[in-house]
């Protein structure tokens, strides 16, 4: 019987082990949602909709959404545009700062904000002399461009990357300009990848919860009042509705932005190519100077994040008394059970994460289980709501259940959160690999579960350790789910920094995401050494043979 045959007697393990992940993702997933959905009333219904405060919370949410995610896409293209065809100095330089700002620490955008931008800022109040604040619309707007545009960058230098340059190349020799070129042929063939990051970034956006509750102010959006209702007012049910109220367009923007995706994948492999070769034209030299200071200034401004994290925690008093101290660095050490418990829940959240869609993603690409559709569907809905309701829904499921043990809570919502993630890079790896090698390993024996230990899990160590990284990165400094869930006994160095700034405390701030940003790239420098002794070993390995 062929590898992709249903589930026998022969694949007992295989089927516990789809009768686990069947529980777990039902339990973990389904159960919540359903949990939050059934707990608003009418009259919760009726109070959200007819109140004008939420009525302006959701426009504000919604002009945020849309000029935000333009902006962030406007500059991610333009930043990968310039890498990739812009013919700059320093493009390994330029195309490096994305990927560093993409593993950072999501507060820390929002945290510099104030240091730099705030009524004390060093640049607002320090070198301009101005006593302002871009707290509200326009603070949130920089904050989250800048926390945002390194996804657009990644989608779209990775589509320029693949245009078939002879398109150009032809169109050069028939005499067309630059610029026709670009709106003509660069732009469209994009475009996919453009709408692609829109959609993906919206999503984000809508459910960013750090960059609101440090920056906003008394701007209200829908992802912080979730978060306000049930901490402020104890009001469950306005919790609920304010947060169907974000999943609603979140779900039909990650599904169109699915269903374009896949659309796409077949007209970007037949223009695309499997290297970048240069077009054999060269670029005019205003187009050079303006992409080089398009990238250069991008490049300062997430620099200067890193830079005012620094300076932060070695300032007495920011924006007052720059007389450089320790004493920021020497609280720290009351930080030690924040600290222990953000990285081991993020390891182990980012464990359980990988392992489940490695095992969904073998499952539903390399069998026919008749639950696969399920499995498929689930795994990716958590891509489709709000943290911050997940966060809610995590919290109202396990009172139901009379389970209040919020380390297990806390390392499920990280792993559940970024389940979506891993599940695609995963289920891509595993789309890929040729069946004719379960079909073989079956001919002699095998069972299903040892196909998947001695020929799956080998030839995705690559993309599973990726889905690790990123996962563990991402989960260190998550906040918005994690925030309903933590208790005295579960402090995070998220909510600790948030805490602090919300007190005013930016040195203390400042010191602990410096050190949390340290760890989070001294463990991803040791991860990526890991990964490439592994990949050495193995290359080693199979040459031998």
């Amino acid at each position: 019987m062929g590898s992709r045959g249903k589930i026998t007697k022969g694949s007992k393990s295989l089927a516990a082990t789809l009768i686990v992940l069947v529980a777990a993702l039902a339990l973990c997933i389904v159960f919540p949602l359903v949990s939050v959905a059934i707990t608003p009333r009418i009259s919760d219904f009726k109070s959200v909709f007819s109140s004008p405060i939420w009525k302006s919370a959701m426009k504000n949410t919604a002009l945020s959404c849309l000029a935000s995610t333009t902006l962030s896409v406007l500059i991610g293209y333009i930043f990968a545009y310039g890498v990739v065809y812009g013919e700059i100095p320093m493009k390994r330089f330029f195309s490096a700062i994305p990927l560093l700002h993409l593993v950072t620490p999501p507060f820390v955008g929002g945290l510099s904000f104030i240091l730099l931008l705030g009524r004390k800022g060093f640049i607002t109040n320090t070198l301009l002399g101005l006593d302002v604040t871009l707290y509200g619309f326009r603070g949130l707007l920089i904050a989250q461009s800048l926390c945002f545009f390194p996804l657009a960058y990644m989608i779209c230098a990775q589509a320029l990357k693949g245009i078939n340059h002879s398109l150009e190349l032809a169109a050069y020799g028939m005499g067309a300009t630059g610029a026709k070129i670009f709106w003509t042929i660069t732009l469209p063939l994009s475009f996919p990848a453009i709408v692609a990051s829109f959609l993906f970034i919206a999503v984000s956006v809508m459910s960013d919860f750090g960059n609101p509750m440090i920056v906003a102010g008394r701007y209200r959006v829908l992802a912080v009042e979730i978060y306000t209702q049930l901490t402020g007012w104890v009001k469950a049910g306005k919790s609920a509705v304010l947060g169907f109220c974000l999943v609603l367009p979140s779900a039909i923007l990650f599904f169109v932005q699915n269903r374009i995706t896949k659309k796409n994948l077949s007209r970007l492999s037949s223009v695309g190519s499997r290297g970048f070769c240069a077009t054999g034209k060269k670029r005019s030299l205003s187009s050079k100077i303006f992409l080089t200071l398009f990238c250069t200034i991008v490049s300062l401004c997430v620099l200067a994040q890193f830079a005012a994290i620094i300076a932060g925690s070695v300032q007495k008093v920011w924006g007052i008394n720059t007389t450089l101290t320790l004493s920021h660095i020497k609280t720290l050490s009351k930080c030690a059970k924040e600290l222990k418990n953000s990285v081991t829940f993020a390891l182990l959240g980012a464990f359980f994460s990988t392992m489940t869609a490695m095992i969904a993603s073998y499952i539903v690409y390399r069998t026919n289980c008749p639950l696969k559709r399920f499995i498929d569907i689930t795994c990716q809905i958590p891509a489709a709501v709000p943290g911050t309701l997940f966060g809610l829904a995590f919290s109202l499921s396990a009172s139901k259940l009379n389970f209040h043990n919020s380390k297990i809570l806390i390392v499920i919502a990280i792993a559940v959160g970024f389940l979506p993630f891993s599940y695609r890079i995963l289920s891509s790896t595993s789309s890929q690999i040729k069946m004719t090698l379960d079909d073989a390993a079956r001919s002699l024996g095998a069972n299903r579960i040892r196909v998947l230990a001695d020929i799956i899990l080998p030839l995705s160590d690559s993309a599973i350790f990726d889905s690790f990284i990123y996962d563990f990165v991402r989960g260190v400094g998550t906040m918005s789910a994690v925030i309903f869930l933590v208790s005295f006994n579960t402090p995070l160095t998220s909510i600790k920094i948030l805490n602090l700034a919300e007190q005013g405390f930016w040195g203390d701030a400042a010191a602990l995401a410096l050190l949390l940003t340290i760890i989070t790239f001294v463990i991803l420098g040791a991860g990526r050494a890991i990964g490439y002794l592994w990949r050495k070993k193995s290359w080693k390995t199979q040459k031998t043979k």
